[in-house]
This record gives C-alpha cells, structure tokens and sequence, in this order.
C-alpha cells in the first residue's frame, strides 16, 4: 500500500473544487514560487518550525532532545541543524506549541478512514477530496491507487497542481480524476522561471494534453501585481486558455495576499516579497475584462 508525505488536512473546503470537501496537502514542491503562501509545502521532507514569540524558555526540548540538538543560548532556544533528526519529541513535549513539525507520512488506509468521514458533507453538497500541495502529482503511484479507491466509493475527486511532470504521469493520474485546478503562473517561459525557478514549457504542454485527453479543467491564476498581472501577460494567457479543445475553461483569479510572513519565520526563510504586491479591486476589475473580451469567464476565488 503507498503512502504520502502530508503537512495538512483541511475539512469543510469551500474553494478547492465544487460542493463541501476535504482538502488533503501532500508535502514537496518542483517549483519555488517567491509568492507561495504555504512555504512548509515546498520541501519533500519533513521540517521543524519555530514560532521564537510562543517559546516561553522551560527547557522540556532540551530535556527530551536525544541527539542535544537543542540549545539554550542568550538569544533563547535554538536547534543546531546539523545534530538534528527531525524526530520531533520536542514538539510532542512543547507546552506553548513554540515549535511545531511539519510532514507526516500517512498511507492510503489512514487517508481513507478521514475522507471517508466526511461523507455525509460530500453527499449534501455535492463534494469531495481534492488533493493538493506542494505538488500532488510527486506522488503518482500514491495518488492511482487513492483516487481508484474514492472512484470505487462515488467520491468526487480533484487534483490541484501546477502540471510539472511526466506528461504520461499526469495522463495516467487523469484516469482517475474527475476534475483539475490547473495553475498558470506565467506565460513567459524566462520570466516564469525567474520567479519559480523553473520553465513553463513541460507545465503548458501538459495542459495542452490534459485538454486534448478531455480531462475537466478549472484554470486557476495566481494574481500577483508586478509579477504576472500586467496586460501583456494577461492577454497571452487568456489567448492560449481560449485555444485550448475541448470547450471554454473557467479561470479562478487567486489574488496575491503577503499571509506567508509568519511561516517564512517559522522555517527561518528570507525571501525577497518587496516586489511582490497586491492587485487592488481595480487590477483584478481589468483583468476579468480583459477575459471577458477574449470570451472567458474569469472570477475571483475558487
């Protein structure tokens, strides 16, 4: 039986696919988007977070830590990276929850019973599971095998991902998927690759296949002013979603909100967000016309 490396579990999603469902996080990431909101998500292993603001200096991780990578110094309680084995007793014993472990390996029984629990909300609204990330798709042989699983159980199931993989992986997962929220990030490959690290070839080929193969597509933009929300960039993503088979897709316009600050701090992370900024009500106003003349239908959230 696979299993997963998972950093959350959300029930009662309302924005992550249709009805009432429960939003599963698979932890890993081949992109690094300077604007990810969930930075915990990117690393395919499991991290220790520290919140130094709740840390209240008793002293239990240092007690319980078995390779002394704990420390307590004049700047408060530290973790030498180097002796630590991310085994996380000392955030089973934290009494004011200052740190925190992020990852946890779960396998497709474990993730059964939970979705299966949820069942009622899925029947009366029309829900499901989406599995999200990081990049779910990391996970291929674990994600045949649970989506196969919910499909003999009349679950609806999502895919969210940002489509960089194999293009037969992501086929393969498709056989067992109802719906895609596929990210666009940008639309020019340089600059795509300057603010994620990675080119946009593979991931626009792979939408261009997934439409071909008639999967069910929701597009989903990231909203980021002096990124990505800029006329140019907006008229050449709406002009390759129109070009796409297989009927209109609608587009979910994400826009850019500085909520990771906390968690940068957390993994002890500098990222660079000064020239990141929010699109005010009238950026993302011009974006939806200009969609609407290119003939989509673009809404915000979702």
């Amino acid at each position: 039986m696979q299993s997963a490396l998972t950093f959350d579990i959300k029930r009662y999603a309302i924005n992550d696919g249709p009805g009432i469902r429960v939003t599963i996080f698979l932890k890993g990431c081949p992109l690094n988007c300077r604007w990810c909101h969930n930075p915990e998500s990117i690393s395919p292993q499991v991290q220790k977070l520290f919140t130094r603001a709740k840390c209240i200096g008793c002293g239990e991780c240092i007690k319980v830590c078995p390779s002394d990578a704990c420390k307590l110094t004049r700047d408060g309680i530290i973790t030498v990276k180097e002796l630590c084995t991310l085994c996380g007793k000392c955030a089973v014993v934290c009494p004011s929850l200052a740190t925190e472990m992020s990852g946890r390996e779960q396998s497709v029984a474990e993730l059964l019973e939970i979705i299966e629990k949820e069942r009622p909300f899925f029947d009366q609204s029309g829900g499901g599971v989406t599995f999200s990330g990081g990049e779910p798709l990391l996970y291929a042989d674990f994600l045949c095998e649970i989506l196969a699983a919910c499909g003999q159980r009349g679950i609806h199931r999502c895919i969210d991902t940002a489509g960089l993989a194999k293009t037969e992986t992501l086929l393969e997962v498709a056989k067992q998927t109802d719906l895609f929220l596929f990210d666009l990030k940008h639309m020019d490959n340089e600059k795509h690759k300057q603010w994620t690290g990675v080119g946009n070839d593979l991931i626009l080929n792979n939408l261009q296949a997934l439409a071909e193969a008639g999967a069910a597509i929701q597009i989903r933009l990231p909203l980021i002013k002096g990124v990505n929300a800029d006329h140019e960039n907006i008229a050449a993503t709406a002009a390759f979603i129109a070009a796409l088979p297989g009927g209109k897709k609608s587009i979910s316009l994400l826009p850019y909100h500085n909520i990771a600050a906390a968690k940068d701090q957390k993994l002890g992370l500098l990222r660079e967000q000064n020239r990141l900024q929010e699109p005010s009500p009238e950026d993302v106003a011009a974006v939806i016309a200009q969609f609407t003349e290119a003939g989509l239908r673009a809404t915000v959230g979702g």
